[in-house]
C-alpha cells in the first residue's frame, strides 16, 4: 500500500505542476505583448521582405498596442536572420519575416544551424509575389527569345543577379540557364537594395527578383521587363508575358513570404498573432497596398503555412539537386 500512496502522491504532484505551467503559460498568453515586438528582416532595407515587414508592422503595432520594431539582419542567403530568430526566446517578442528562401537554403547550406521546419512555428503566409526577369536597358534584347540568342553567342559573359547564394531568385536564373540551354554569370548580393542599385547602373545585365523593388523602375523605363516567372500574368504589369508564354514551357516559380515565431512559442500567443495578421491582411487597406507593390495577400491558418513550407522544402530540394546548386 506505501508504495502505492507513494506513486499517487508523486502522480498527483505531476499533475499539479503540469497544471500549474498551463495556467501560467496562458496567463503570459492573456496578457501578451506588454513591451515592443522586433521583426526580423533577413534582408537589407529596400527589398520586397522589407517593405512587407514594414507595411505589415504598422498595422500591427496598432492591432497589439505595442510598437513592432523591424530589424535588419541580412545575410547568407537570409539564413543568419532565420538563425538569430531561431534561438531568440520563445516568447513572441522576436519573430521573423521569412520567405520561400528559406526553405531552398535547407537544401543548399550543410551547416545551418536551425532546421527551418522544426525550429520555427509559422505564424501565417502574409503575401505571394510573382518574380520578373529584368535586365538593364543597354541589354540588346527586348523579349526573352532574344536575351537567350545573346546569351548562347556570349556564353557565360551575361550576368544576373540574386539576393544571394540558394535564394529564390538564385533558383529562378539556373532553372532559366537549364530550361533556356543557357550559361550566365551569377552574381550574388544580400539583398534587393543593392542589387537593384548594380542593375540600374550596369553593373550586371539582368536579374529574377521579385517585381515590388523593381516596379518603378519598369515603369520609368530604367529597366525593362521581359517575362513574369509565374505561369499567370501579373496584375501589376499586365502587359508582360509570362516565361511560358515567351517559350519556356513549365517554367513557374514565384515568391511567398511569411511571419514565423520560435518553435516553442506559447500556442495561444501564435494564435492571437495570426488571429491579428489574417485581420489586417485581409483587410482592403492591405489589399490595396499590396497591388501597389505587385503582392498578393494570403493570411493563412498556421497549419496551412507549415504544410507550404512542408511542400516547398521536398520540391526545392530536387530542383536544387537537379541545377546543381551549392555554395562555394
Amino acid at each position: 500500500m506505501k508504495p502505492a500512496k507513494h506513486g499517487l502522491r508523486i502522480a498527483l504532484a505531476g499533475a499539479l505542476c503540469a497544471a500549474g505551467i498551463t495556467l501560467a503559460t496562458g496567463a503570459a498568453a492573456q496578457s501578451y505583448p506588454t513591451r515592443p515586438v522586433n521583426l526580423i528582416v533577413p534582408f537589407p532595407a529596400g527589398g520586397t521582405t522589407d517593405v512587407l515587414a514594414r507595411t505589415l508592422g504598422q498595422e500591427l503595432a496598432k492591432s497589439l498596442g505595442q510598437p513592432v520594431i523591424v530589424e535588419n539582419k541580412p545575410g547568407a542567403g537570409a539564413t543568419l536572420g532565420a538563425d538569430y530568430v531561431a534561438k531568440a526566446a520563445p516568447d513572441g517578442y522576436t519573430l521573423l519575416m521569412g520567405a520561400v528562401h528559406h526553405t531552398i537554403a535547407t537544401s543548399v547550406y550543410n551547416n545551418l544551424q536551425y532546421d527551418f521546419q522544426k525550429s520555427f512555428a509559422p505564424v501565417t503566409t502574409v503575401a505571394l509575389v510573382p518574380n520578373i526577369l529584368v535586365v538593364n536597358p543597354k541589354v540588346p534584347a527586348q523579349n526573352v527569345q532574344e536575351l537567350l540568342a545573346l546569351a548562347r553567342k556570349t556564353p557565360g559573359k551575361l550576368t544576373f543577379g540574386s539576393n544571394g547564394v540558394g535564394t529564390g531568385q538564385h533558383l529562378i536564373g539556373a532553372q532559366f540557364q537549364e530550361i533556356g540551354g543557357v550559361s550566365l554569370l551569377h552574381v550574388p548580393y544580400k539583398g534587393s537594395g543593392p542589387l537593384t542599385t548594380d542593375l540600374l547602373g550596369g553593373q550586371i545585365d539582368m536579374s529574377f527578383d521579385t517585381i515590388t523593388p523593381v516596379l518603378p523602375h519598369i515603369k520609368s523605363g530604367k529597366l525593362r521587363a521581359l517575362a513574369v516567372t509565374t505561369d499567370k500574368r501579373s496584375a501589376a504589369l499586365p502587359d508582360v508575358p509570362t516565361m511560358q508564354e515567351a517559350g519556356l514551357k513549365g517554367f513557374n516559380m514565384g515568391t511567398w513570404f511569411g511571419v514565423l515565431a520560435p518553435a516553442t512559442t506559447p500556442p495561444d500567443v501564435v494564435a492571437r498573432l495570426n488571429a491579428d495578421m489574417v485581420k489586417i491582411i485581409q483587410s482592403p487597406d492591405f489589399g490595396k497596398k499590396m497591388a501597389e507593390i505587385g503582392a498578393v495577400p494570403i493570411g493563412d491558418s498556421s497549419a496551412q503555412m507549415a504544410e507550404r513550407i512542408k511542400i516547398d522544402t521536398t520540391d526545392y530540394a530536387k530542383l536544387v539537386k537537379q541545377a546543381n546548386v551549392v555554395v562555394n
